[in-house]
């Protein structure tokens, strides 16, 4: 990771550990910087396949962003996906597997054409996009207005 963006991150982290404090009642212990996530989000895509994608993603988030945990060791992995009641040994095969890397190919190429390139980054029914970490009253205002423009309460 070229120097200036890790200064530009390291920049942020303040405001970043004071909203998750303030807005959600977060400590923040982030994990190092520089990680690869691949091994996690074909986790993710083994996980959905099992209908505990979400269960799979706070966990990981937890470990990573609260308990300073290193998301790119496939032992620290595999603990979370047992945690949730996923198959310790499947889930390592899972991420070798070939049809989970194409999953999360067509997901990063889709990134691309929303034109992401960082994280954290969200994109509400397919056209509104929230890049960095927001307040809560942010999110509620999207999808207030998705909502609205669907005819929802």
């Amino acid at each position: 990771m070229p120097p200036q963006y890790l200064a530009r991150i390291e920049a942020t982290r303040p405001r970043l550990h004071k909203m998750a404090r303030e807005q959600y009642g977060l400590e923040l212990n982030p994990g190092p910087m520089g990680l690869s996530s691949r091994d996690a989000l074909i986790g993710m895509k083994y996980a959905e396949a099992h209908g505990k994608g979400a269960k799979y993603h706070d966990a990981v988030f937890r470990a990573y962003w609260q308990h300073a945990q290193r998301i790119d060791d496939r032992s620290v992995l595999s603990d979370i996906a047992q945690s949730i009641g996923l198959d310790r040994q499947a889930f390592l095969s899972a991420l070798d597997s070939e049809n989970f890397e194409r999953e999360v190919d067509a997901d990063i190429e889709q990134a691309y054409l929303y034109g992401l390139n960082g994280v954290p980054a969200l994109v509400f029914a397919g056209k509104y996009l929230i890049s960095g970490a927001q307040p809560y009253d942010v999110l509620r205002q999207v999808v207030e207005k998705i909502e609205a423009e669907n005819g929802s309460p």
